[in-house]
């Protein structure tokens, strides 16, 4: 069995660390480099690193961020936001990302993921989802919606049938977030996490709602999550990374110690 991982996620607008409440009323809470190179000495298994704001703005990526944060850690991250293209992904790798994360670009064109697997790897591919709870019907049938340009534009699109879709085209990994439960900390959105588990076979990350470390197990458990994001928990201090491992594992869930 492969160990669960912790991941951190490192929202940045403007260079700067940030964090809101369901994709609302955003805050800075510091440097991601700093914070990038502390999750690192921690023990955190990868980092997610998303410019929040690339997509909607029309820009690319901020490169030098990604070079430095590059440069200050030891850990496979994921970059998002702004990559539109293989020649975006190519940049984003070159500057020191092992994966790149697409989200809004790839509801706009699906191609992309199936490009930048056969460029890259689908081992570095990895899809967002932002999904948002909203009535079922015949065109989103499963009751979530796949929701683009960090939560502002509606798609149409059911997330299950997305997600599918994107492990169809070559994506070796889905990052899930709800809206609904961003920022929230009442604890991931656990039937959303398990009807996507179960209908790909590629790992998907838990994200949006984390807590305490319950909430955590439950995801990775209850939720099927191979992997939970976490952000207010830890970057307002109220658990370590070690502090969650050690839940984890007397849970009985396999994770990476933390030495």
């Amino acid at each position: 069995m492969l160990s669960k991982r912790i991941i951190p996620c490192l929202d940045v607008r403007d260079g700067r660390l940030t964090k809101g409440i369901k994709f609302k009323g955003n805050v800075d809470i510091g440097d991601p480099v700093d914070m990038a190179r502390f999750y690192s000495d921690e023990g955190a298994d990868e980092l997610v690193f998303y410019d929040i704001t690339a997509s909607s703005e029309g820009r690319g990526i901020m490169l030098k961020v990604v070079e430095q944060v590059a440069a200050q850690t030891f850990i496979p991250f994921s970059v998002g936001g702004g990559i539109r293209n293989p020649e975006d992904m190519r940049a984003v790798l070159l500057a020191g990302a092992e994966k790149i994360s697409v989200n809004s670009a790839a509801v706009r064109a699906p191609e992309i993921i199936s490009q930048g697997a056969a460029a890259f790897g689908s081992q570095c591919i990895v899809v967002g989802m932002d999904v948002l709870a909203v009535p079922a019907g015949p065109e989103i049938p499963s009751g979530y919606e796949v929701v683009i340009h960090g939560g502002r534009t509606p798609t149409g699109m059911d997330a299950l049938a997305w997600a599918k879709q994107v492990q169809d085209l070559g994506a070796g990994e889905i990052c899930l977030n709800s809206i609904d439960a961003d920022g929230t900390k009442a604890g991931y959105a656990l039937t959303l996490t398990r009807l996507v588990s179960e209908a790909v076979s590629i790992p998907v990350i838990a994200s949006g709602g984390a807590g305490n470390p319950e909430h955590l197990a439950d995801a990775l458990t209850k939720g099927l999550a191979s992997a939970a994001l976490v952000a207010s928990i830890v970057h307002y201090g109220a658990y370590s990374i070690r502090e969650l491992k050690d839940f984890l594992a007397g849970r009985g869930i396999k994770v990476r110690q933390v030495w």
